[in-house]
């Protein structure tokens, strides 16, 4: 996390949390959901504005985590921004060589693989859960058939909740009244 993040957070404590703004979809591109977006559907449904500036991009990735309870979120300061998830939290980029790298450009190291019912490829790391990128299929088609992946059938459905992390925080925090509130520092 950047420095100056740190820093804002520590001087601004209770800004309230963000929900329902931002996207990472299953090729992993960030979307930006306005107002208009979110009440046109969910994500993916309705995505929002795609991000194609490369620095706003990288500051969102670099400041990338998770919390407690699994909700993916991209801390802007203060402010914790929760992100809408189409697939998984890590989109998986195949490289030549065999490395698998994140969507922002982390190296990961493989330990499980999962294909879901509609062929979706999700590789198991030492970051956690994600999805190969569609384009690197046949890259992926070569290490399973290399041995190097034995992919095991899961259901999309139940990957949230075997791999410990939270699809839409938008919706939970709508069944979660006080969601986003911070507590008064003494």
């Amino acid at each position: 996390m950047d420095d100056i993040v740190k820093a804002a957070m520590a001087k601004w404590p209770n800004v309230p949390d963000c929900y329902g703004w931002l996207g990472l979809d299953a090729r992993g591109n960030w979307y930006m959901r306005d107002d208009r977006a979110q009440a046109a559907g969910p994500f993916p449904t309705s995505k929002g504005s795609l991000l194609k500036h490369e620095k706003l991009i990288d500051f969102i990735q670099r400041n990338y985590a998770a919390d407690a309870e699994g909700q993916w979120y991209f801390q802007n300061g203060p402010q914790r921004v929760y992100v809408e998830l189409e697939a998984a939290p890590w989109i998986w980029r195949l490289q030549p060589d065999g490395r698998v790298l994140s969507h922002s450009g982390l190296l990961v190291h493989v330990q499980d693989s999962l294909l879901d019912e509609l062929g979706r490829l999700y590789l198991v790391t030492d970051l956690g859960l994600g999805l190969v990128h569609s384009a690197d299929m046949a890259l992926a088609a070569d290490a399973v058939e290399a041995g190097r992946w034995v992919p095991r059938d899961m259901r999309a459905s139940e990957l949230p909740a075997r791999h410990a992390f939270v699809q839409s925080p938008q919706q939970r925090a709508a069944r979660q009244p006080d969601a986003g509130a911070k507590k008064p520092v003494d």
